[in-house]
C-alpha cells in the first residue's frame, strides 16, 4: 500500500481505547474536527490498539457514541469505512511487517537484547555525566550471528530504528513555529516490541502517511516524537504531514489535566445533564481564541477556528466556564427541546402531558442542568407544594393579615404587579418585605423564577390556595 496523495486537509483522531474519553483527549479530537471543516476538509477517526492487555472493545464503543453525542462525526475511518483501512492498527499487523523488512534490509533497523534493567542503568549513566538520556547504540552492531544465537536462546528482541547522527531535524510547527531537533541527541528508537507489536512512533507515523493524513494536531508533549517519525517517514519515502502541537489544559491546580484536579469522562459529563453544545464551546476555547464571546453553534465554531488563533501558553480547565456555557447553551433550546431534555433526564414524570411545555418555559431561566429542575417541580407542579426551610421563616414571619390583605386583593388584581400593589397598599409593605412573603407564599421558595410568570403558570385559584396556606402558616407562628 502506498501513501495517499491529495491537497484537501485531512486530519484524524487516534485513541487508544484503553478508557473513556475526558476532557483532555476531546479537546484534541475538537481542535482536530474544527481545522479539517474551517478548511472544508475531512476528519477521520482511527483506533489505536495495538496494546492488546489494555485495550477494550467497550471502549471502542464508548468512544465513538460520545463523540457521535458531541457532534464530532467523522468523514472516514473506523465504523465509517473509507479507502484507506483497515482503521484499527491491530488488524495492520501485516502492512507493518512490510516496512519493518523494508528498514531491516536498508540496514536502519537492528534487533536489540537489552534488558530493561541494562536500559535504566544506561539512563542513569548518561543523566550523571550531565547528558540527555538516550540509547547509547548496544546492540547497534551485533553481528547476524550473534543475533541469531541470542534469538535461538529464547531471547526476545525488541527493533530498533537507526537514527542517522550529525543531523538537525528542522519542521515548522503549526502552533509553534521554526523547531529543530538534533539527531545525535535523540538515540535509536524501539519500534517494535518484544513482543512483536509495533511501537506507537512507528504504527503512529506509518498510518498518518497511508491514511493521507495533511494536519496532525496533537498535545504538545508529543513534540520530541515529532523528529522520530519524521526520520522514519524518510527513510520509508513517505510523506510526513504537517504538526501541530496543542499547549496542555491545566486544571485549576497548575498541574495537568486529569481526573483528580477535574477532567471528568463524557460519559459522566452528559450523565450530570451537560449539553454538546455547552462541552464543544468550553473546549474551543482552551488555548484558541474566537472572536465572538457568544455561545457559538458548531457550524461557526468550526467557520471561526483558525490555528493562526491558537495561544501558545497552557490553557486552564475552569469549571465555572464549563458551567457558564452549559447555561448558554440550555437558555438557546427551544421550547420543544428544552422539554425533551428534561423528560429524557426523567425530572418531569408525574408531570401531565398538557402541563409539561409550560412548566418547562417556566423553569428555563432558574436552571443549568436537569438535576437542578426536580425542587421547581416540586414547587410548582403539585399542591400542597413542600417548604424550604428559608421560606418557612419568612412565613412564620409575617403577619397572617398580610396573607389577608392579599387573599382580598386577589380576584380584582388583574396580574401579579397589581396584586403586589394592592398589598403593598393595604400593608404598607415595600421591598423585601413585600415580595419575600409572597414569594414564599407561591413557590415554596426564597428564590426563583419571576413572580410574574409564577402567577401566570399557577393561574388565579392555585394562587389562592397558596396564598391560604401561607394564612395558616403565619397564623400558627
Amino acid at each position: 500500500m502506498r501513501a495517499m496523495t491529495n491537497t484537501m486537509t485531512r486530519t484524524r483522531f487516534a485513541p487508544s481505547p484503553t478508557g473513556l474519553l475526558h476532557l483532555g483527549n476531546v479537546r484534541t479530537a475538537l481542535f482536530s474536527a474544527l481545522l479539517a471543516r474551517s478548511r472544508g476538509g475531512r476528519f477521520l477517526l482511527r483506533i489505536e490498539d495495538t496494546d492488546a492487555e489494555r485495550s477494550r472493545p467497550e471502549f471502542v464503543e464508548a468512544l465513538q457514541r460520545d463523540l457521535r453525542w458531541l457532534g464530532l462525526d467523522w468523514d472516514e475511518g473506523f465504523g465509517a469505512g473509507g479507502d484507506a483501512g483497515p482503521y484499527a492498527q491491530s488488524e495492520r499487523g501485516e502492512l507493518y511487517a512490510g516496512y519493518y523488512r523494508q528498514l531491516i534490509d536498508q540496514g536502519l533497523a537492528y534487533p536489540c537484547f537489552c534488558s530493561a534493567a541494562e536500559l535504566d542503568r544506561g539512563r542513569k549513566r548518561m543523566r550523571a555525566q550531565g547528558k540527555p538520556p538516550r540509547y547509547p547504540g548496544t546492540c547497534a552492531h551485533l553481528s547476524a550471528e550473534e543475533a541469531e544465537r541470542r534469538a535461538a536462546e529464547g531471547q526476545k528482541p525488541t527493533l530498533r530504528f537507526r537514527v542517522p547522527l550529525g543531523r538537525t531535524v528542522r519542521f515548522e510547527d503549526g502552533v509553534r513555529g521554526p523547531v529543530s531537533f538534533r539527531t545525535d541527541e535523540i538515540g535509536d528508537f524501539v519500534i517494535r516490541r518484544s513482543d512483536g507489536t509495533p511501537a506507537f512512533f512507528f504504527s503512529n507515523a506509518i498510518d498518518d502517511a497511508l491514511m493521507g493524513v495533511t494536519d496532525v494536531v496533537r498535545g504538545e508533549d508529543h513534540i520530541a516524537n515529532t523528529p522520530r517519525q519524521m526520520l522514519l517517514l524518510e527513510a520509508l519515502g513517505l510523506v510526513a504531514p504537517a504538526y501541530h502541537h496543542l499547549p496542555l489544559v491545566m486544571g485549576q491546580d497548575g498541574a495537568p489535566l486529569s481526573k483528580r484536579n477535574g477532567s471528568a469522562s463524557v460519559e459522566e459529563l452528559r450523565a450530570d445533564g451537560y449539553l454538546p453544545l455547552a462541552i464543544l464551546n468550553h473546549l474551543a476555547r482552551l488555548g484558541h481564541r474566537f472572536e465572538s464571546d457568544e455561545l457559538l453553534s458548531a457550524e461557526a465554531l468550526a467557520a471561526g477556528f483558525s490555528r493562526e488563533r491558537i495561544g501558545h501558553s497552557a490553557a486552564r480547565h475552569d469549571p465555572q466556564q464549563l458551567e457558564h456555557w452549559q447555561s448558554e447553551a440550555l437558555r438557546g433550546l427551544s421550547d420543544e427541546s428544552l422539554q425533551a431534555y428534561l423528560e429524557a433526564a426523567g425530572v418531569l414524570e408525574g408531570v401531565a402531558a398538557d402541563e409539561r411545555p409550560a412548566l418547562a418555559r417556566l423553569l428555563r431561566d432558574n436552571i443549568s442542568r436537569a438535576a437542578e429542575a426536580p425542587v421547581w417541580v416540586a414547587a410548582f407542579a403539585a399542591d400542597p407544594m413542600p417548604y424550604s426551610d428559608s421560606a418557612r421563616q419568612e412565613l412564620a414571619g409575617a403577619e397572617a393579615a398580610f396573607y389577608g390583605a392579599a387573599l382580598a386583593a386577589l380576584d380584582d388584581a388583574e396580574d401579579f404587579p397589581a396584586l403586589a400593589k394592592a398589598v403593598g397598599a393595604a400593608t404598607g409593605a415595600k421591598g423585601r418585605k413585600l415580595f419575600m412573603p409572597l414569594r414564599a407564599a407561591l413557590s415554596g421558595q426564597t428564590f426563583g423564577p419571576e413572580l410574574p410568570r409564577i402567577w401566570e403558570y399557577l393561574g388565579r385559584e392555585r394562587v389562592r390556595a397558596r396564598l391560604r396556606a401561607a394564612q395558616e402558616i403565619a397564623a400558627a407562628g
